[in-house]
Order: C-alpha cells, then sequence, then structure tokens
C-alpha cells in the first residue's frame, strides 16, 4: 500500500528560537529537537516532504552584509535566500540522516535548492510585509527606519519586542524545481524543498530567469510546493498549539476546528495577524480549493499528536 505522504513547513522556532543569538551550536541543537518530531512521524509510516522558513537566518545575513560592505561586496536578497536554503537544508537532512541511520531505517534524505516563480509587478514589492531578522522594540525600531531606511511592521499585538523589518514578499506562483523535487518523492525520498519560501525569480521576455529583491513566505510556498508533490496532509508546525480568535486579546480562543468557509471569514474579519497566522491559514484554504484532504496548524512538540487528532487547528473542506 502507498504511503500517506505529509508535507511539513517548519517556522522559525524549529532552527531557531527568538532569544537565542543564532549561533551554528543552537541551530543544531533545535535541530535535533526538531528532527525527534520527524522521526516518530517517519517511524509512524508516513513519507515526508519538508519546507521551512529561513526570517531569522536571511534577516542576520542582511546585517552582516550591511556591516561588512567595506570589507567585501554586499550579495542581493536572493543570493541571501539560496545560501540560507543551503545552510538550514543541510543541518536538517545531516541530522535526520544520523537518526535514521541509527534506528535502522534506510530511507534516502535529499535538499532541493528550489526557485519560485513569482510576478516582477507583485504590489508587495511597493509595500512590503515579510518579516526577517531580530525582533525591535519601538524605539529601536524608530532609529532604525532613520538611520538604515529599514521597513519596520509591528508583527505581534502585545509585548515590549514587537517590531521587525520587512522586505518585499510576493505571492509564489511555482516552484521551477516541482518536477525533479516530485520524483524524489515518488520514489520514497525524504526531500528538504522550497526553504524561506524558495528563491523568489521572474521569468523575462525571453524565459530565462532572474532573482529578485524579496523573501516568499514559507508557508504559501509550501502550498505551492503541495500542488506538484500533492501530499495527503499539510501539516503546519509553528510557536502555538492552535490558531486562536481574538489573538492576544482578553476574549482570545483557541480554534479547534474550522471549515474554509469560516476560515476565510476569521481572515477577513483580521483575527490572523498578516506577518505570523494570516499566511498559515491562506495556506491552508488555498490547499484545500486545490484538492488536499487534511490541513492541520499546530506547535512542533504537538506534531504527531495532532496527527492523530487529539490537538491543533483542524482547517477542513466544507461539506
Amino acid at each position: 500500500m502507498k504511503k500517506e505522504v505529509i508535507l511539513i513547513a517548519l517556522g522559525g522556532n524549529a532552527i531557531k528560537q527568538a532569544d537565542e543569538k543564532g549561533t551554528a551550536e543552537e541551530q543544531f541543537r533545535n535541530v535535533r529537537e526538531t528532527c525527534k518530531h520527524l522521526l516518530e512521524i517517519v517511524k509512524r509510516g508516513y513519507g515526508l516532504v519538508i519546507t521551512h522558513g529561513n526570517g531569522p537566518q536571511v534577516g542576520n545575513l542582511l546585517i552582516q552584509q550591511e556591516e561588512g560592505v567595506s570589507k567585501v561586496p554586499a550579495q542581493p536578497l536572493d543570493v541571501l535566500g539560496a545560501m540560507t536554503q543551503g545552510q538550514i537544508g543541510y543541518m536538517l537532512q545531516q541530522t535526520l540522516i544520523n537518526y535514521l541511520q541509527r534506528e535502522g531505517i534506510n530511507i534516502p534524505v535529499a535538499t532541493i535548492v528550489t526557485q519560485v516563480l513569482v510576478r516582477e509587478d507583485d504590489p508587495d514589492f511597493q509595500d512590503p510585509h515579510k518579516p526577517v531578522g531580530p525582533f525591535y522594540t519601538l524605539e529601536e525600531a524608530e532609529e532604525l527606519k532613520k538611520e538604515r531606511n529599514y521597513f519596520i511592521r509591528k508583527v505581534k499585538p502585545a509585548g515590549e519586542r514587537v517590531y521587525r523589518r520587512v522586505v518585499p514578499s510576493p505571492d509564489p506562483i511555482r516552484p521551477i524545481e516541482g518536477e525533479a523535487i516530485k520524483r524524489l518523492v515518488n520514489a520514497g525520498v525524504i526531500v528538504i524543498a522550497s526553504g524561506g519560501g524558495g528563491i523568489p525569480v521572474v521569468s523575462q521576455k525571453d524565459g530565462s530567469l532572474k532573482g529578485v529583491e524579496a523573501v516568499i513566505d514559507k508557508d504559501l510556498a509550501g502550498e505551492r510546493l503541495a500542488e506538484v508533490v500533492k501530499p495527503d496532509i499539510f501539516l503546519i508546525l509553528t510557536d502555538v498549539e492552535k490558531a486562536k480568535l481574538n489573538y492576544g486579546k482578553p476574549n482570545e480562543k483557541d480554534i479547534d476546528t474550522m471549515s474554509i468557509e469560516e476560515a476565510k471569514k476569521y481572515l477577513e474579519e483580521g483575527h490572523f495577524l498578516a506577518g505570523s497566522m494570516g499566511p498559515k491559514v491562506k495556506a491552508c484554504i488555498r490547499f484545500l480549493e486545490f484538492g488536499g484532504k487534511k490541513a492541520i496548524i499546530t506547535s512542533l512538540n504537538k506534531a504527531v499528536d495532532a496527527l492523530d487528532g487529539k490537538t491543533g487547528t483542524l482547517i477542513y473542506k466544507n461539506k
């Protein structure tokens, strides 16, 4: 019998925690914890396609480019996206290979550097929304806007450090390497792909591809990848156990299940912030409307329980 396949979209906390500096040691430690959960899913007989965010990593690289520009040439944002795809893919695949070997499980793991097609006239190039890099206080945010001409947005409803730099995040169209990824998945390979939302590229008049300065949302790009590989389940793992109504307010409420129509209604009412839960819910809606069977949002440490129906937010097709 053919394995059920899960496309897992890992949040930034799977690789770097908000209070960490982002050293290689810290990131490998987080990846080891992440891969323990992934291993449990593999042991249950599922096939895996893995995608991941890169906001903290690409944000840190941007800072390094700006600080080191007097010594070495700065690299554009699409190149930084490729660099972080390689970095995080390496960490995930090495750790997962080690865990599988210890369990005597002979499943190959491969990372595919993935380009994702976007529109050159996407409106987000004029009105950026994608958070990257560290969180800032209001004072720090105002200073960065003046000193470095950053676009800054509030991405959390409450707290001291709720501001982040934002860069263009065009809506993804399709992964360029989709056919190669599909063949690997069909052959039983655990594939890590479209990391950080993929490297944003546009198609020029002659059909050639060119990178653009942007960072694509990894959940929306993960859904476009799902349209190609057609997994049975789309599992978005983030830092909260369930999506919430009235997030950050006194009347905050967990969402156990919601239909596509309910999800659209809540999205329109503003319950899901554009820089965090909004793209996740939007990606789940797209996945189900394209023909996917099941979409789940939950925290990393509750992934197995959510697959068993014990927790998480399940989004389902209307009856």
